[in-house]
Parts: structure tokens; C-alpha cells; sequence
């Protein structure tokens, strides 16, 4: 007999039960609002080059995920800003100055091959903006590896070594690590004036983001702090650079809170991201190491994500009653 107060109803519905309000566009937006900072660092420190790139990255991404979708006949996923986000990530993690078709390229190859060819966000089993920055290292690696100063250092047009790439080459010849003041100093790897980069020099900024996306709980402490911990081990133990320079140079800081974190190619279990944290930051070391290229952050982040479904299975709970 149906009840008179149809407030009393009760639905019949698969798990899960619970649900969050915020959706995939509403995810993809505090991340582009946690890079904001990182962006405008990056346009403060290397002037129109890294407003151009961004510019080329972000738009061409979007282009390529409207074109892929429409080719397969399936529903436009433009709206849900994942293509923003990866246009943003990959044009951060460039060098300012590089040429705009390298830029569009790359980004074309993010969405196209590393995103859409595995079915779309959620399925990629590799993060698209770091398999794009691969893909671009191995393929141009001239452009890839030429840095512009910032323009607070008055050198507009110049070039000259990242603080990695620097160390490497100390490090080869037996020098010790702040031999000659060849490193900028803490202050100035913390704020970014150094050459890298667009949005890996500033330390400050990317971790004003990091707080962000930590406190919107957009993402968990367990991969960065066991990235960034892990890291900082291996350089104490290893010798070479001080634990805290590996750490503000290159890529570690942004591939951390913002590469390694991304949701379809990371554990889901606390155990699991806190395995795959660790696993990043000894790879990046041993990269940057014994590695032919001063920066190991991304190579690391995609072996790590290659191990990602192992890893969830070996660290999953088991069911109550389960054998």
C-alpha cells in the first residue's frame, strides 16, 4: 500500500552513497585557480615569452579536445576545464622563448595521443602534460634545454644554465656544490629569479597554490610530503647539493602538489599515494644523479605512474570476511 506522506519514500540506488558537490569542472577550476600564482610569477620573471606560451598551450589543447571528440562522436568534454588544466600544466613546465609551434605541438600531443587515444580524462594511465614535456625533451631537445634569465636580472635576451644544470656539471667536475657562487641564492630560488621553467622558479607561488588545493582538499598531503621527503633524504644521505636547493630547483615543488597528485594516474589508497610519493622523489634523484638530463622529475612521475594499478592492488583493503 503506497504511504499517504510521500516524504516518507525511501530510493533504492547503487553504491556509492555518498556523493560530493563538487564535480569534475569544479575540481578542474580550483586547480587552475591554485596555478594563478605560479602563472604570474612566471609572467613577472620572463615578460611576454611566458604570456605567449601559456597562451598558445592553453588554446590549442582546448582546439584539440573539441576536434578529438567531435572525430569520435562523443560528447564535448571542452566544458569540464581538463583541457585548460593541461594546457596550463604543459606551457608551466616550458621553457619561456621556446617556439610557439614546439608549444603547440606539444600540447596537441597531450591531448590527442596521451589523453583522448586512452578514451578521455579518467582513463589516461599517464599524465598527459608530463607525457607531453617527454615527448618534447627527447624529440627538441635544444629548445628544451635553452633557458632565458628573467628579466629582474636585466638580462632580457640571454641565456644561461638552470641552478640543475649548473650542479651537474659541478658535480661532474668535483666541485663542490656552491663552488664560485655559480647557484643563486636561497632567496632567490624561493621567488623565482632564476632561470627554468615558466611556472617551476617560484617556490613561494607554487606552494601558496599547493596550500590552496590542500585546503579546498582538493588533493591530500600523503604524495607531495612523501615526494618532497623523499627527496630531501636521498640528497642528505647521497651528498651533492643541499637537501633544501633539490628541492626549490627544477620541477620537484610543481611536479609534487601538482603533477604527481592527479587523479587517474595515482593511488587511491593513503598507503598506496604515500608508496608512490617516495617512489617519485627517489626516482627524480637518482635521475637528476646519474641521469644524461639535470631534471627527473617528469620521467620519474610517469615510471611512477606505470606502477600506479600494481600499487593500488597491492594496497587495497581487503572486504570484512574476505580471504
Amino acid at each position: 500500500m503506497k504511504p499517504k506522506d510521500e516524504s516518507r519514500h525511501w530510493l533504492l540506488s547503487s553504491s556509492p552513497h555518498v556523493h560530493a558537490r563538487t564535480g569534475v569542472r569544479g575540481i578542474m577550476l580550483d586547480v587552475i585557480l591554485a596555478l594563478l600564482p605560479a602563472t604570474a610569477a612566471g609572467f613577472w620573471f620572463f615578460g611576454m615569452d611566458a604570456v605567449f606560451t601559456v597562451a598558445v598551450c592553453v588554446s590549442t589543447c582546448v582546439a584539440t579536445e573539441a576536434l578529438c571528440r567531435m572525430a569520435m562522436k562523443r560528447e564535448s568534454t571542452v566544458g569540464d576545464l581538463s583541457a585548460v588544466v593541461t594546457g596550463l600544466l604543459l606551457a608551466l613546465n616550458l621553457p619561456a622563448g621556446i617556439p610557439l609551434h614546439l608549444a603547440a605541438m606539444g600540447s596537441v600531443f597531450a591531448i590527442a595521443v596521451a589523453k583522448q587515444a586512452f578514451g578521455g580524462i579518467g582513463m589516461n594511465p599517464f599524465n598527459p602534460a608530463l607525457a607531453a614535456r617527454a615527448f618534447m625533451l627527447i624529440s627538441f631537445t635544444g629548445p628544451m634545454t635553452t633557458w632565458r634569465a628573467p628579466l629582474a636580472r636585466g638580462a632580457e635576451a640571454t641565456t644561461c644554465a638552470t641552478p640543475l644544470a649548473s650542479m651537474k656539471t659541478m658535480f661532474g667536475a668535483g666541485a663542490a656544490a656552491d663552488a664560485g657562487g655559480a647557484l643563486p641564492s636561497v632567496w632567490d630560488m624561493f621567488i623565482g629569479n632564476m632561470p627554468g621553467c615558466i611556472g617551476e622558479v617560484s617556490a613561494a607561488a607554487l606552494l601558496a597554490g599547493a596550500a590552496y588545493l590542500l585546503w579546498r582538499k582538493v588533493i591530500s598531503w600523503h604524495i607531495p610530503v612523501a615526494f618532497v621527503v623523499s627527496a630531501a633524504a636521498y640528497s642528505a644521505v647521497a651528498g651533492g647539493a643541499a637537501p633544501h636547493v633539490q628541492i626549490l630547483s627544477g620541477g620537484l615543488l610543481i611536479g609534487a602538489f601538482f603533477m604527481a597528485t592527479d587523479y587517474a594516474t595515482s593511488p587511491v589508497t593513503r598507503t598506496g599515494k604515500l608508496v608512490f610519493g617516495a617512489g617519485c622523489g627517489l626516482l627524480c634523484m637518482l635521475i637528476r644523479q646519474f641521469g644524461q638530463y639535470p631534471e627527473g622529475c617528469s620521467f620519474a612521475i610517469l615510471v611512477m605512474n606505470a606502477f600506479t594499478p600494481l600499487i593500488d592492488r597491492w594496497t587495497r583493503r581487503k572486504p570484512f570476511g574476505a580471504k
